[in-house]
């Protein structure tokens, strides 16, 4: 174990046992340029005329150095810290600390470190993620919000400790604020989203899953002063549900990434107005959402012609005239999750193979109606040679060897997935493996029983239950 004197410590696979001590470390801060920037090159250029004895020193400019610099991580800035005083100018110096990433070291992060880094990145720092910093509270975010106000991306993700006065400090001080992620915060409420909505208009990108305390009029309230929202991602959020959609598709028609995974409440009137509203929408998911019908489908065809990602996983209501509509309209459908639509059959998936020919991947997982006839016309459609990759179909009951002679010019298919699949036998797949020698095969096959002895007079067991 090497300690650093700035409170590093590592092993000898560069493996980080405690965080750097960015309280410690003395990031340079300088004086304010006209762009609000502050810049420490006079103290650069005075320590290098001080202690120019290094060769690299006084051979390569200064600038060149400190862009050099600028590539490093966390831990390589504070080991570069440690090599003399030229070093630590350089590498401490704050424009260094545009992007930090404290995710590794998320049992360690304190708030002292949070507030220490603040104040002397201050103006330099663009991205910061705390994810899982679970110490960090909202002291620590206040002052951060004060001294980082071109902050652009924050990842506050598992921050529990957080409340509803981390937000309302950004919404304060961080107009310039672009991305945001509060998923798993759980004490925040609507009061957190009427911040944001009030103060960080540049807001691109929002993650409030598994904020159950939030609600439409919380959304609503945040949409109506984020105009510019791209991506809103709301999975297991309860109280989301269609009135929180009628306000994304009222105020933010830009809108190209959903996400409403596990929102129950979710009904087809506010999957159709967001559809209707916008027509950008390239990935949408409404998995777990049962209520959602085949007129959901329908909307996104006649509305949203770019969509190249669905994920309708456990919606059991939807059928093949949903995905029929889709396939016919959007024909840069790329990837589809249909895990558990029990009710489509072969009509769907032959119309996704003529009528979608960029499909790169495709999970029909429980999809019981499935037959080796939908495989067939995949083998045999545009996606096949060039484009499929992944294909999901354990669980399928009727899915024979017969499906896996018909993947075999499928080029670039990496992976399969055939997990009870019962009629798929280890001959069929070393077929398949002599026309795709790279494929990634997963299937199980169940021990054979063992048969009864003739004559026993004692019941006979299988391994597993001998084992037990």
């Amino acid at each position: 174990m090497v300690r650093y004197s700035n409170g590093i410590e590592l092993n000898g696979h560069g493996r980080k046992s405690k965080s750097p001590d960015i309280a410690l470390a003395p990031i340079r801060n300088g004086s304010s340029s006209s762009n609000g920037h502050p810049t420490s090159q006079w103290k650069i250029t005075r320590v290098f005329a001080e202690h120019d004895e290094a060769l690299i020193n006084r051979r390569l400019p200064k600038e060149l150095l400190l862009r050099a610099f600028s590539y490093l991580d966390v831990v390589s800035l504070c080991r570069s810290a440690q090599v003399s005083k030229a070093w630590n100018v350089l590498a401490l110096d704050g424009s260094n600390w545009q992007k930090v990433d404290l995710f590794e070291f998320q049992v360690d992060i304190e708030g002292i470190v949070v507030e220490n880094l603040a104040r002397r990145c201050g103006g330099f720092l663009k991205s910061l993620s705390l994810n899982g910093c679970q110490a960090v509270g909202d002291s620590a975010l206040s002052t951060f919000a004060q001294n980082c106000a071109n902050i652009e991306r924050l990842n506050l993700q598992n921050c529990k400790k957080l409340s509803d006065r981390t937000c309302q400090s950004l919404s304060r001080h961080c107009p310039k604020l672009q991305v945001l992620d509060i998923s798993s915060c759980s004490n925040l409420t609507d009061n957190s989203l009427r911040a944001i909505g009030h103060g960080c208009p540049m807001l691109t990108s929002l993650n409030i899953s598994w904020c159950e305390m939030m609600t439409a009029a919380g959304v609503g309230a945040m949409a109506e002063g984020c105009r510019k929202l791209k991506t809103f991602i709301s999975k297991g959020c309860l109280h989301v549900g269609d009135e929180a959609l009628f306000n994304l598709a009222r105020f933010c028609p830009e809108l190209d990434l959903v996400n409403f995974q596990g929102c129950r409440n979710i009904q087809d009137d506010g999957l159709m107005e967001l559809a209707e509203n916008c027509p950008s929408l390239r990935y949408v998911c409404i998995s777990n959402c049962g209520h959602v019908t085949d007129q959901t489908l329908v909307s996104l065809a006649n509305n949203c012609h770019e969509l190249v990602t669905l994920e309708s996983a456990s919606v059991s209501q939807l059928t093949d005239a949903g995905f029929q509509a889709l396939a016919r309209s959007c024909h840069r459908l790329e990837r589809m999750d249909l895990e558990e639509c029990v009710l489509i059959t072969d009509t769907s998936i032959s119309q996704l193979a003529a009528h979608c020919p960029c499909l790169e991947s495709l999970s029909l997982s429980h999809c019981e109606l499935i037959t080796d006839e939908a495989i067939r016309h995949l083998g045999m459609s545009p996606c096949a040679s060039e484009n499929l990759t992944v294909l999901e179909l354990d669980n399928c009951p009727l899915i024979t060897d017969q499906s896996l002679d018909h993947l075999v010019g499928c080029h670039n298919l990496q992976r399969i997935e055939l997990y009870d699949c019962q009629l798929i036998t280890r001959a069929g797949i070393r077929r398949l493996r002599n026309h795709l020698p790279n494929i990634k095969v997963h299937a199980y096959f169940a021990p054979v029983t063992p048969p009864a002895s003739v004559g026993a007079t004692r019941h006979r067991y299988c391994r597993c239950c001998v084992i037990l």
